[in-house]
């Protein structure tokens, strides 16, 4: 990614301002937590990394914006299910303010009820924050579902973007994003 003003050579890191900005929800919860961290040190680390203010009073609120008790703070990710899992990893992007939230194939490690649980979150969150979602998936519905536009990549390259309701529509133009469209789609007319 390239932001305006970044002079930077490719491969070197993002200046130190700039990580806060870009937060990242991982597909596996559990694999991202640490299992020896309790929940309120994962929620805390980042943001004294990134000399953030009044940290406990911002951990008790992203608890609070991920719908969990706060007696959750001193557990640890094995006490957890997955889907409380997945909204301490949301917690903890967010407890930094991000502009930009990457997520990688969020609830594909969810069965379906949390998984709705999950994307009424992510509404919630773009909707109050006015936080950029960038989410990674092959779960077509669910990208129709939270997005407004649509990038189709294939083997790294990017083939087309358009719009999800056209995506919906069956109103593609490249023949990889056709085949994308049968496999989860199959009664869908190409338009």
């Amino acid at each position: 990614m390239t932001v305006a003003g970044d002079t930077r050579t490719p491969g070197t890191a993002p200046p130190r301002a700039y990580r806060p900005k870009v937060q990242m929800v991982f597909q596996d919860p559990f694999g991202s937590l640490h299992p020896r961290h309790t929940i309120d040190r994962a929620l805390s680390e980042a943001m004294r990394v990134h000399g953030f203010e009044a940290i406990e009073r911002r951990t008790l609120h992203a608890l609070d914006r991920v719908a969990l008790s706060r007696n959750f703070r001193f557990r640890f990710p094995h006490q957890l299910s997955g889907g409380q899992r997945q909204r301490v990893a949301i917690a903890r992007a967010l407890a930094l303010e991000p502009e930009i939230l990457l997520l990688d194939e969020p609830t594909s490690a969810l069965d379906a009820s949390v998984q709705a649980e999950i994307l009424n979150l992510l509404m919630d969150v773009r909707a109050d924050l006015g936080t950029t979602c960038l989410f990674v998936s092959h779960d077509l519905g669910m990208i129709t579902h939270m997005c407004d536009r649509v990038a189709v990549m294939r083997k790294g390259e990017l083939v087309e973007t358009l719009a999800a309701p056209d995506l919906l529509r069956g109103a593609v133009s490249h023949p990889y994003s056709g085949e994308l469209l049968a496999n989860c789609f199959p009664t869908l007319t190409r338009g």
